[in-house]
Order: C-alpha cells, then structure tokens, then sequence
C-alpha cells in the first residue's frame, strides 16, 4: 500500500542525477529541440534570442520567473516558491520540464500582444507527422482490420493506442487473413482483460489524450471501436488548452487528425465520419482545462476536474507524461501496486504506455528482475509498454 505520510514516499525524481533519464533530457534533448524550433519557423530576432537565453539558462543561470507581463505570472510565481532564483538541475523533473514548455512560449510570444500570439510553436513537426506517407500506408490498413472478428479487431485497436507514440506505429500489425498476430512483445504488465471487462454499452469513459499526430489518430480510432461495438455509451476526450510538451494533443490536433482520417478512402474514412457524427450526437465530447498543462501530479487537481472525472466509468490514460503524474514521478519500486498508488484518483483508471521515463509500478518482481537482467534502459527506451486497471 501506498505508505500513509508523505515522508514515507519515495522521493521525486531531480534533474541532478547523472544516471537519471532528466540528465539525458537536459544535455541532450532540450538542445535539439531548441535547434529544431528555430529551424522549422522565421521567428525574428526577438524570438530566436529569447530561446537561446532559455537554453543558456537551463545550462548555466539559476530558474528566473515569467515575465510580469505575463497572464499567469502570478500562478506560477506561486508555483515556483523554492525553484526560482536556483539552478534548473536542483529541480524535480517532473517540475521543470513542465516550466520549460511554459518557458517556451514566453519566448516565441504565444501569450502575448503582436503577430506570434496563438501561433503552435510546435505545429510544424505536427503536421509533417500527419503528412509522413508511411502513415497513409497505416491508415489504408485499417480496411484488412476491419475484417478481424471483434475481439482481436478490438485488441490490435487498443496496442496501437498504446504502441502511438513510438515512431514505428502502424496498424499494420502482422496482419494475416482473419487473424492478427498482436503486437504484445515487450509489455511488462498486460491487463488489457480488466480494461475490456469495466467497459459495456452504459460505460461512459474518459480519455485523457497524449500525443497529436499518430497517436490521436490511433486514439480515435480506438474511441470509434468502443462507440461502435457496444463498449461505451459515449467518450469525453481530454486534450491540452495550449500546446505542451512539443506534440500535446490540443483541440486543433484534434480537427486535423479528424481531416486526416478523413482523407483516405475507406475504414479510415468511415470511421472520421462516425466520429463527426457521434460528436454531432452528444456521444464524443472535448475537454480542456488548465490543470491540464500545470506541472504537478493528479494528487493535486483541481476540485472541478475531479468532478468531471468521477462521473467516468473508466479513465484510460495515455502516454508516459499522464503516467507520471498519475502515480506521481518518484522513485518508486517496480512491484508497488498499481492500485495503491492510483487510489486516489477520481474513478477506475486504465494506463496506456510506452515506457519513456525512469518511473515505473505494478510489474511481478520476477518481471522487473528479468528486465533489469538486460540493462536499464527497458524503462526509457520505448521499446516496452504496459496496461495497468485499477483493481476492484
């Protein structure tokens, strides 16, 4: 069970850890991606040097504050107490890598007054990834799954959610004549049976999106599935307020992931015109809210998400980053129970991810001693994944 004060948790994970996966985000990551932004969009001269004093801050300076002119100085002046004023590497990961997003677009100026206001600073990499061809080659797939009895067409439609922010999606999952041979390889925890047995034709489910791109396109069709089969009354889908952690998925992803199902003749296009219409209809709803992009765990939303959450049947929850603030991003041992951890949150939860981060709970001990037999980069490689259901 999850120990009962919080001197007894595990500690959070830091950036100060040569070892950590933080360390190799910070060295290696924030630059590339720094170079990308500024390659990708003609920011002026303000934007670009803004940027490189966000990465020599992160390198060398102690975290500064928002500027006052900022919307939600305040918010995050209180946020930071204990943070600002020190360096980036004494902060908690989970902490600073959310500040660094929000730091992002203060300095290409998405808040502010002028020409750069509500413009994605990460909507070109969205949108080449919606424009790879290799994805039209997946979406036209989708016609040889349709022909799979229900529930392997159910399966393969749930791994692909799960498998969405891995480069290598596809739905073209060794698919043979009436029969898919599911990509399951690599999952240290399976309780896909638990999932499919707290849905039916009542169930009113969340999903609390990830990525844009291939993954909400997998997550739709996923959602799709469940209208259509008798496995969900209706789904809320929850999506960013404003862009996030480079390819959030936020109500814009989601009209462009639409239009792109749309675009390929056949079961993908089948399928964005169920969608478009159970929206219509009342059965799919979008979902925002600020906590959404605030850079804490689930243990501290808001009164009024919780709310909206506890009328769910199930929440999946996707991806790495909702995975680390729903167990909360500490060091926790590998065969903490997934339930105990999760027991706070508002209604039965699924978790849907590829392992990206160092955090980890609910594997069997013989399960994390096999893996850690061949190195510890199975937590932070993304070649393994997991589903996880609250249990009861």
């Amino acid at each position: 069970m999850i120990p009962a004060t919080s001197e007894a948790l595990p500690p959070e994970l830091l950036n100060n850890d040569p070892e950590g996966y933080a360390w190799g985000v910070w060295q290696d990551r924030t630059p590339k991606l720094i170079a990308q932004l500024m390659d990708v969009t003609p920011w002026g001269p303000e934007q670009r040097h803004a940027l490189e004093s966000l990465l020599d801050e992160i390198a060398s300076g102690p975290m500064r504050p928002l500027g006052a002119a900022a919307h939600d100085h305040d918010v995050w002046a209180s946020w930071g107490t204990g943070y600002f004023g020190r360096p980036w590497s004494d902060a908690s990961f989970l902490w600073s890598e959310s500040y660094f997003y929000r730091r992002v677009l203060e300095a290409t100026g998405y808040f502010a007054p002028g020409p750069w206001r509500g413009v994605d600073p990460f909507e070109p990499l969205k949108s080449a990834e919606l424009a790879d061809p290799a994805l039209e080659a997946d979406l036209r797939a989708l016609d040889d799954l349709e022909e799979l009895p229900d529930g392997e067409k159910g399966q393969a439609k749930l791994l692909a959610a799960l498998w969405g922010n891995r480069a290598d999606l596809g739905f073209r999952i060794g698919l043979a004549p009436g029969h898919a041979q599911l990509e399951t390889e690599g999952l240290v925890a399976d309780q896909s049976d638990q999932l499919w047995r707290r849905l039916g034709p009542d169930a009113q489910v969340a999903v609390v999106a990830d990525n844009a791109g291939r993954e909400l396109v997998a997550d739709l069709v996923l959602i799709d599935h469940l209208l259509g089969h008798g496995l969900a009354a209706s789904v809320s889908l929850h999506l960013k307020p404003h862009p996030y952690y480079v390819s959030d998925a936020t109500a814009t992803d989601y009209v462009a992931c639409l239009r792109r199902l749309g675009q390929t003749p056949g079961a993908a296009a089948r399928i964005s015109a169920r969608l478009r219409e159970a929206a219509t209809a009342g059965r799919v709803t979008i979902g925002v809210h600020d906590f959404a992009c605030a850079p804490w765990s689930y243990h501290r939303m808001p009164g009024d998400l919780a709310a909206r959450l506890r009328t769910a049947t199930l929440a999946i929850l996707k991806g790495d980053l909702n995975y680390r603030r729903l167990v909360g991003d500490r060091a926790w041992p590998a065969t903490t129970d997934f339930t105990a951890v999760t027991a706070y949150f508002p209604c039965p939860v699924a978790a849907l991810r590829t392992l990206k981060s160092d955090v980890v709970t609910g594997l069997d001990a013989a399960t994390e001693a096999g893996l850690d037999a061949g190195g510890p980069r199975w937590r932070t490689d993304g070649t393994h994944g997991l589903i996880s259901v609250t249990s009861g």
